[in-house]
């Protein structure tokens, strides 16, 4: 019964519960970065955390970033430039190769860093969803941190040495750049195969020595006289980088040129690589970690 004057509403039918599937993906998975920048802030907070656990309870703290490569340039000055007398370029040798140092520590450490970042975070991939890219990316950022205290101390080694710092010292930037290309490319691949293979972790510091004595770290490119035998050596992409910054730092007069090129096309073919075979083997992170 309804009182006199009142209207009598229609029942809406209760709405029925949403459900939302969520799905692996098959095959080739698309490359969203749209994604990762939705998630910035989390690359931020991991690129911290990486930060601040790396340099806890240590004494020196972020001096390890100088330390590094200050001792391996004594080293190598004093066997590679003092008693074999390998050419410079006509730069001072420890300016020579501690040039060379700074991109290539960072190169080395990122690998490190990015190969064992998935490993690392087992716990947080297996509670919480978000785009594993973020991971060998935030440790790679850390990693950049330390290239930017090394290279501020090879600055004041060059005033030392009174070699003026001139406009052609922005090519560092783009260089560093390329540089970050390479090791993000390169830690992509070994990030995605030590989940299924942890033997990765132990050949990662092999591969790493392995490489930079197959860089000209030590020893200058200009030994490889010929032009066309530089460019077939530049597919090492850390070949262009390292020249190019003896080059626009040093003004070595050994200009990269093609090598450049080579070095650019070969850190954006492992990119590419790396990011799709990281997209297809990010379904089993979880499960197999």
């Amino acid at each position: 019964m309804t009182s006199l004057g009142a209207r009598e509403l229609p029942i809406e039918p209760e709405s029925s519960p949403v459900h939302l599937q969520i799905r692996p993906s098959h095959g080739w998975a698309r490359i969203d970065l749209g994604e990762l920048w939705r998630y910035r802030e989390l690359i931020y907070f991991l690129t911290v955390r990486d930060i601040t656990v790396r340099y806890k309870q240590t004494i020196l703290g972020a001096l390890w970033a100088i330390i590094q490569p200050l001792l391996t340039m004594i080293v190598f000055s004093l066997f590679f430039g003092r008693l074999a007398g390998v050419s410079s370029d006509g730069a001072p040798y420890p300016l020579f190769s501690f040039t060379a140092l700074v991109p290539w520590t960072f190169f080395a450490n990122s690998i490190t860093a990015g190969s064992n970042s998935l490993v690392q975070s087992a716990n947080l991939l297996k509670k919480v969803y978000f785009p594993r890219l973020a991971l060998p990316l935030s440790a790679i950022l850390g990693v950049l941190v330390d290239f930017v205290l090394a290279f501020g101390v090879l600055l004041l080694i060059m005033i030392g040495y009174g070699v003026p710092i001139t406009l052609q010292a922005l090519w560092v930037i783009p260089l560093s750049i390329l540089a970050l290309v390479a090791a993000l490319g390169v830690s992509l691949w070994l990030a995605a195969m030590n989940v299924q293979y942890r033997d990765v972790r132990y050949a990662v510091p092999f591969l790493t020595q392995l490489w930079m004595f197959l860089t000209p770290v030590a020893y200058p490119s200009s030994l490889i006289e010929n032009e066309t035998l530089r460019s077939l050596y530049a597919i090492n992409p850390m070949v262009g980088v390292i020249e190019g910054f003896r080059w626009a730092l040093l003004d070595t007069g050994t200009a990269p040129g093609p090598m450049i090129l080579v070095s650019t096309v070969v850190a954006l073919l492992i990119l590419l690589g790396g990011l799709f075979y990281f997209r297809r083997m990010e379904d089993s992170f979880a499960d197999v970690v």
